[in-house]
């Protein structure tokens, strides 16, 4: 198994040492710096929540809620390509949950894991809002859609990567 994702290094730690400046003087500067945060790190590690806490002087239980409340946060690191499968209603009547099965089977993860080399993380999502080309897969910000399910699409994507 790979070792773990490097997240802490020395130019990210410059990053959130100048969003915590420019924000811990306003009022409601938590979601600000969580935003860049996940930016700048990829997730929201512990590490990372205790120096928020004290800069912000904001208490570790309320930077978890808000951490864990909110879809776009993540404590553990993603992979460098998210597949986003739409479990939405028009991609769901579409096979899109056989979208998620061949991912599955080709890397070995299911929705929410990540491969251990860091590569990809696999998602179910809700709608994506591109009905019209149901059954939606996005990797990062590329969208495909209209996918045939046994046409060995899935794995024609997954090799771009």
């Amino acid at each position: 198994m790979a070792a773990k994702k490097e997240v802490m290094t020395p130019d990210r730690m410059k990053k959130l040492d100048a969003c915590l400046a420019v924000n811990k003087v306003k009022k409601g500067g938590l979601m600000p710096v969580l935003n860049e945060s996940q930016k700048i790190f990829g997730c929201i590690p512990v590490e990372v929540q205790k120096i928020i806490s004290k800069e912000l002087d904001v208490p570790m239980a309320e930077i978890y809620g808000v951490i864990t409340f909110y879809h776009q946060f993540s404590i553990e690191p993603k992979g460098d390509y998210i597949i986003s499968v739409c479990m939405g209603t028009a991609c769901y009547v579409k096979d899109a949950q056989k979208l998620v099965d061949e991912v599955t089977t080709e890397l070995g993860i299911v929705s929410g894991e990540t491969t251990p080399d860091y590569k990809f993380t696999l998602m179910a999502t809700r709608c994506v809002g591109a009905c019209g080309l149901a059954p939606v897969v996005l990797v990062n910000e590329d969208v495909y859609g209209r996918l045939e399910v046994k046409g060995g699409e899935m794995k024609e994507i997954i090799a771009k990567y």
